[in-house]
Order: structure tokens, then C-alpha cells, then sequence
């Protein structure tokens, strides 16, 4: 933390009520986080204190609350304060005119994710939002946190500007700004840079093949990037956190930092590592688009309650639609690899029956009760904003282009809803991002809007890709069999069902996600087996297959379908014509003529 991030303790606290938390963790082993709220100069009778139950940034209701334990309050001398539990997440205190008081609990962590708390052994990590109360009536206080680590060699790294004089104390403005501030309390490394003049931090807890100066190099690209796209970076410094896990991934966006998770080991291999950087392109890219520029349902945040929104296919998915884009204008990976990645983006949602039955904007609005929460039936039923969104993104960008022979883009949308909502934090309406999508591309999307984010019409890709000389081209793998209609997974001594398409024989012939597969036609068979199995069969034969379904003895006779398209790729059409060439050279930056090398 440098002195410039510090403020005097003068200047704190210019609302009534005094509000100070304490975080510590004395007992790391036990996961256990012992949290002090102390509240000076109150002047009501009761406090209501109410626990978050979501965090901006990932929209499901997660119920926080259910990690608190052991609540008590007590006035400065010590005195214990009644209270009760309004509701799961709201507990009233009676404060009896006491004007100092303090609460207390613990909160356990020990789920590794950018939007819960973990504490171990190695490090405490947390998010305000699945920590810290906050008072009704006084959401626009400032408040200060501080962090007690259970040994000296820990240290604190947090985007908050820290207290000066104070240790280990830092200062937010308000709860949303707090709430907006991830804290790593432990022995990770920080990796200090500078970029456009203003500082910058690479905080990694964990252990694994990541190389800290490779990956500083390739942040810098990105970031000078995405700030010559916007006009400049709307921070004065900027925190990088990761977490090296097993197995995790995921990223959660803040106004001056993002947490990351990425597995420990994903960082030699090219594949994976260009992962990483869309990861990181995708999360810095929020800083602007839904940190700043965000729809006017988000405008304001309820903590207590979802907040609603058909637009988050553009806050996520026109985002995802960028972190492909900008590390190939970065310089770092290539036009093939980035075609590569939007071709298997196309192939996950074509492959994805639930684009025909759930709209772009119903997914937006009800991500808080499906898309983080998906069950057997998820493929049939519905699609991500991320996902499509993404699609939609890379339509408008090719429309855009087309009716501008390239000197309009996707990119003067971004600009002028940042100058517009952006700058000024005002929240948009989905009438007013039409507008200014309508505005750069220069023509009505009345129609555009209709089929493809109110409704489930299929994006008609090669319409739009024409114009560049290039084409969709579906097909089936060399090594597929004919179509029963479900999915497998092996668990150890089974195969189990794990998804059956809509339509398909395998639903029309009542097999069920969950059944247990035992044999076909008569022999027993294992999720490897199936593939290797089915090539003795043509589609329109009919098999029996034979499962457990909920511990019952099963035999279905299923009728073998012909495979569907399972890939699908962006190439060069035969002979694309001077125009073509044109589009797509000034568009990507290469020939068309180089795909084909």
C-alpha cells in the first residue's frame, strides 16, 4: 500500500453514526472468521442490521447468512443488548438509547470461489458483501474495516485506500464501496507495474506453473488496449487477484480490482494459458461495462432481494464478445485462433437445444434462478446471456462494419454509451441501448431485436458473415455414431445418463438423466464402450437399451437417429470476391487468402 493511497483519519466518518468493522482470524484451521461491528454515536432505539444476500456481479441469491454464527451485542461497557432475528438475513438489536455499541459474530469460509470467503492455513480471502452487515437508512455512510491477521507475516492487499496511522485499516466511502473491495490476508505475492502512468498490482496466492513476468507483460497489452478503446483508464490504481486452485475458474469484476481463479497448472500449455488472458480481458473489461456502464435496473443495488434486468446479455455477453477480441488486437494469439475461439462459441450454442425455448432477454432476467442453478433439464430449457449474448455482440459488430465498410464498429457503441451512462453512472434502459446500437449502426433493429433477443429465432450467421467472405460450415465428427439422444458420465462401478435431449429417441423412449446404463442390445456396456459399440449400427436400426431407473430393472427399444452437426467452423468461402476481401482484411488485419494456409 503507498502513501498515496492513504487518507487521514480526519476526514472519515462526516455522516451521524460511526460505523467500524473488524475482521479477524485467530484460528485460520478453523475457518472461522470473528467479525466486530462498533457503532459510535447511535441515536435510535433499535438497530437493524441486514446480512447481503447476493453480490454485485454474480446474480443468484446466495444466502450468506447461512454462514453466520454465534451473534451477540453488547454496549461499550460490555453490557449485553437484546435482540432478535427479523428475518434469514435481518437481526434487530435494542440499543435502549446506548450511543456505543458493538455486535459480534463469525462467518465460516471455506468455499474457494471470486465470490464467497475461504480461510485456511495459507491465506484469508474475503468479499464484504458475504461478510459485513449493513444498516438500513445508512448505506451512504462512510465506514472504516479493519483486518487483524492471525500472524505477522501476513499482509493485507485490498483496492481500499488504507488509513494513515492506522494498521491495517482501510476506508470506504460507502457500503457499495465496500462491498466493491475483495480482501487477501496471507502470504501471497504481490507484483507491482505500471501502466499509462498509474499503478498496478498482481496479487497471486497459491502454487503452480504461472509465470508472474509473462503475465504482467501480456496484462499490460491488454490493459493499454481496452484504455485506447475507451478513451483512457477511470481508475487511480488497479488490483489483479488471483487464486491458484485445483481445479477452479472464474472471475468476479470490481471498479478497482478483480479476483480470479484459474487452476494452478493452466499456464504453460498455450491453449489454457490463452484462456487465462481472455479471463483477464473479460473481467477488466468490466470496469467499464456494468461497474460503470450498467443497465438502470442495477443502477442502484438491493442487497436484500433480486435485481432484475433483461440486459445482462449485453453486460456479460457483449463482454465475453470483447475478451476474444481484445487479446488479438493485443497481439496476442493470432486472426486463426481468435476464429477458432468464436467457432467454438457458435458450436456451444448450436448444440444447445434451449436457444430455441429461452429468449436472450428472458435469460437476462431470470439468471437468478437458472442460470447458476442448472439441472437436468438446463440444455432443453434454456441458454446463457453469456453465450449468446456473445453471438448477438459478434452480429452487431459484423452489421455495423458491413453497413460502414469498416469505419464503424461494435467498438462506437461502446464509446458512446460510456460517454452517455458510463462517466456519469446513470443506468440505461434497454429503449435506450437499442437506440444507441440503432444510432451507430445507422439503421432500425427493430427486427433484429425481435427475433433475436426477444426471441428464440435461430442468428442468422451466414448473412452476416457473407459480406466478409466467410461461411458457417456444420458438421458431424469423424468419429461419430448414430444419435441416441442423451449424454453420459461414468462414476466409479456405472454409467449414468446425464442428459437426454429434447425430442430425442432416448426422451420419446422414457429414459430419464439419473438412470443408471447397463447394456446394449443384451451386453453390458460402459460410457467408454458406447461410441466404439454404436459403429455396428446405421441409423433407423433399432437397439434395446437397458438401465436401472430409480433402482428398477429397464429394457427400452430406441430407433437410431441419423448424428447431428456437433462442429461448427468459420472458414473462407471458394472464391470470395474483391469486396469480400476488402471487408475482411480491414476488418481482422489479414487476407483472406491466410486462413487457407
Amino acid at each position: 500500500m503507498t502513501e498515496a493511497t492513504q487518507v487521514p483519519v480526519s476526514v472519515l466518518g462526516r455522516s451521524a453514526v460511526k460505523i467500524h468493522y473488524q475482521v479477524a482470524m485467530p484460528q485460520p484451521e478453523s475457518h472461522l472468521f470473528e467479525v466486530t461491528l462498533n457503532l459510535q454515536v447511535w441515536d435510535a432505539d433499535l438497530l437493524d442490521l441486514k446480512f447481503p444476500v447476493w453480490t454485485p456481479g454474480s446474480y443468484l441469491v446466495r444466502e450468506y447468512a447461512k454462514h453466520l454464527q454465534d451473534f451477540s451485542a453488547q454496549s461499550e461497557a460490555g453490557e449485553p443488548l437484546p435482540w432478535e432475528k427479523q428475518s434469514k438475513h435481518h437481526w434487530q438489536v435494542k440499543t435502549l438509547g446506548i450511543q456505543a455499541l458493538s455486535v459480534t459474530y463469525r462467518i465460516y469460509g471455506n468455499e474457494l470461489t471470486v465470490r464467497t470467503n475461504h480461510l485456511d492455513r495459507t491465506h484469508g480471502y474475503f468479499n464484504p458483501a458475504a461478510m459485513c452487515f449493513y444498516l438500513p437508512g445508512h448505506e451512504q455512510s462512510p465506514l472504516l474495516i479493519s483486518v487483524v491477521p492471525p500472524h505477522d507475516q501476513w499482509q493485507v492487499t485490498t483496492p481500499l485506500p488504507s488509513v494513515a496511522g492506522e494498521t491495517n485499516t482501510f476506508s470506504a466511502a460507502d457500503f457499495d464501496t465496500l462491498v466493491d473491495s475483495p480482501f487477501e490476508t496471507g502470504t501471497h505475492a504481490l507484483y507491482e507495474f505500471e501502466v499509462l502512468g498509474k499503478p498496478h498490482q498482481w496479487a497471486i496466492w497459491g502454487q503452480g506453473n504461472a509465470d508472474p513476468d509473462q503475465i504482467i507483460q501480456d496484462t499490460e497489452k491488454i490493459i493499454r488496449t481496452e484504455a485506447e478503446l475507451f478513451g483512457g483508464l477511470p481508475y487511480d490504481r488497479y488490483l489483479f487477484l488471483l487464486h491458484l486452485s485445483s481445479q477452479g475458474y472464474g472471475g468476479l469484476e470490481h471498479k478497482q480490482a478483480c479476483s480470479l481463479n484459474y487452476p494452478r497448472f493452466g499456464f504453460r500449455d498455450p491453449e489454457k494459458y490463452n484462456r487465462f488472458l481472455n479471463l483477464v480481458a473479460h473481467e477488466f473489461f468490466h470496469l467499464w461495462n456494468i461497474k460503470r456502464i450498467r443497465p438502470q435496473a442495477l443502477e442502484t443495488f438491493d442487497y436484500a432481494r433480486e435485481n432484475y434486468t433483461p440486459s445482462l446479455w449485453f453486460s456479460e455477453g457483449t463482454t465475453s464478445f470483447y475478451d476474444q477480441v481484445i487479446p488479438l488486437r493485443a497481439g496476442l494469439y493470432d486472426v486463426k485462433h481468435y476464429l477458432k475461439l468464436v467457432s467454438e462459441a457458435i458450436t456451444r450454442l448450436q448444440t444447445t437445444p434451449g436457444r430455441r425455448v429461452q429468449s436472450l432477454s428472458e435469460s437476462s432476467f431470470d439468471a437468478w434462478i437458472k442460470l447458476y442453478r442448472p439441472d437436468a433439464n438446463s440444455g432443453n430449457a434454456q441458454i446463457s446471456y453469456y453465450l449468446k449474448g456473445e453471438m448477438v455482440s459478434f452480429l452487431l459488430d459484423l452489421l455495423i462494419r458491413h453497413q460502414h465498410q469498416n469505419q464503424r464498429s461494435l467498438d462506437d457503441v461502446m464509446r458512446q454509451i460510456w460517454q452517455q451512462f458510463g462517466r456519469s453512472e446513470t443506468g440505461f434502459t434497454p429503449e435506450q441501448l437499442q437506440g444507441v446500437i440503432e444510432t451507430v449502426a445507422g439503421v432500425d433493429l427493430d427486427d433484429f431485436f425481435e427475433q433475436y433477443i426477444q426471441g428464440t429465432a435461430e442468428l442468422p450467421f451466414n448473412e452476416y458473415l457473407a459480406p466478409f467472405g466467410l461461411q458457417l460450415v456444420a458438421t458431424v465428427k469423424a468419429t461419430d455414431v448414430p444419435h441416441l439422444g442423451f449424454t453420459t458420465k461414468s462414476e466409479p462401478g456405472s454409467t449414468l445418463i446425464k442428459f437426454v435431449a429434447a425430442n430425442s429417441a432416448a426422451q420419446q423412449a422414457g429414459l430419464d438423466p439419473g438412470d443408471q446404463l447397463l447394456a446394449l442390445n443384451g451386453f453390458r456396456v460402459s460410457a467408454e464402450q458406447l461410441p466404439e459399440r454404436l459403429k455396428d449400427y446405421q441409423p433407423g436400426d433399432t437397439v434395446q437399451l437397458t438401465v436401472f431407473h430409480q433402482d428398477q430393472l429397464q429394457t427400452h427399444t430406441l430407433k437410431l437417429a441419423e448424428p447431428p452437426p456437433d462442429c461448427y467452423s468459420l472458414q473462407s468461402v471458394e472464391t470470395p470476391s474483391t469486396n469480400q476481401q476488402e471487408l475482411f482484411g480491414n476488418w481482422l488485419g489479414v487476407s483472406l487468402e491466410s486462413l487457407k494456409d
